[in-house]
């Protein structure tokens, strides 16, 4: 445990002591990317460690979109800290290794270690003043957070009701001699019952968040801005729909290992790649009217 501590202590030491060298052959660029670097590759240890594969290609996702958008604006950027800023920046950061290496359990406090690394790596680049220069990356951080907090109560977000209903709906539409009792769907050869681990509100969370990096990565309208999340929702809601009505008509032919498949094999991914296609798909549309347009605009102006 000694030796562990000395070792912190010696590896921090470095880095401050590397950042002030690299301040004063003004080449605070290159060690600040490397210490950025370090913490995408803790930050993504820890979900990986934590949580699910999903949850590890949307953080990674989120953190190619803070570095594009700092790498259009790297020459503007500001690199100004001082003393009490890097000292605060540093203690931030200490707190995000402390917790990688020793995997101390904080709670809820992990669900912002995250932001904490933005906040420290910010305040140790340009201090308390720069902050506002990262002002989308930290946004980027911040819903990173909230997604984080919605995965972990997702069991409590029962959307199951609602579920059930669209899914009754959809097999009665295609022909099939269906009730519903509450979350139960009843087919002539069998039932299921529509858990709040199968409603839906993983694949929600997931479009939700490809849908915040569509709206920080591209050039949209406030309509557009609002318009998109709702879509996406709408289309993971749709999607797992139709998956639980496939998995309804599965368990009434007794096809029990189609069902397993479906369920929480494979199947379950196909969905949420369909899901994802689909919304990909609208903001293809999306930018593609924006761009016939802005081009209109730009052969008959006013």
């Amino acid at each position: 445990m000694i030796e562990n501590i000395k070792y912190l202590a010696k590896v921090f030491c470095s880095m401050i002591k590397s950042y002030f060298i690299a301040k004063s052959l003004k080449n605070a660029e290159f060690w600040l990317l490397g210490i950025g670097s370090s913490l995408i590759a803790i930050n993504l240890t820890l979900v990986l460690r934590h949580g699910t594969i999903s949850s590890l290609y949307i953080s990674f996702l989120f953190f190619i979109a803070m570095y594009i958008l700092l790498k259009e604006k790297r020459h503007n950027l500001t690199f100004e800290s001082g003393i009490f800023s890097s000292f605060l920046g540093t203690l931030l950061l200490v707190v995000v290794f402390i917790n990688s290496t020793f995997q101390i359990n904080v709670g809820i406090l992990s669900l912002f270690l995250p932001l904490i690394s933005g906040f420290g790596l910010a305040l140790l680049a340009s201090g308390c003043k720069g902050l506002k220069q990262y002002r989308k990356e930290l946004l980027l951080l911040g819903f990173l957070t909230i997604r984080n907090f919605l995965v972990l109560v997702r069991h409590k977000l029962d959307i199951s009701l609602i579920t059930a209903k669209l899914s009754t709906a959809i097999l009665w539409y295609t022909g099939s001699q269906v009730n519903r009792s509450g979350v139960m769907i009843n087919l002539p050869g069998g039932s299921i019952e529509v858990y709040s681990g199968c409603a839906g509100i993983d694949v929600i969370i997931d479009l939700l968040s490809l849908a915040v990096l569509f709206i920080f990565l591209f050039n949209l309208s406030l309509q557009q801005k609002f318009i998109v999340p709702i879509v996406a929702a709408i289309l993971g809601f749709i999607v797992n729909g139709f998956r639980v009505a496939l998995m309804a008509i599965l368990v009434a032919q007794g096809d029990k290992q189609a069902f397993e498949y479906w369920h929480e094999g494979d199947g379950s991914l196909i969905f949420s790649m369909i899901a994802t296609l689909f919304f990909g798909c609208f903001c293809w549309f999306l930018l593609s009217r924006n761009e016939q347009e802005n081009e209109n605009t730009r052969n008959n102006p006013r």
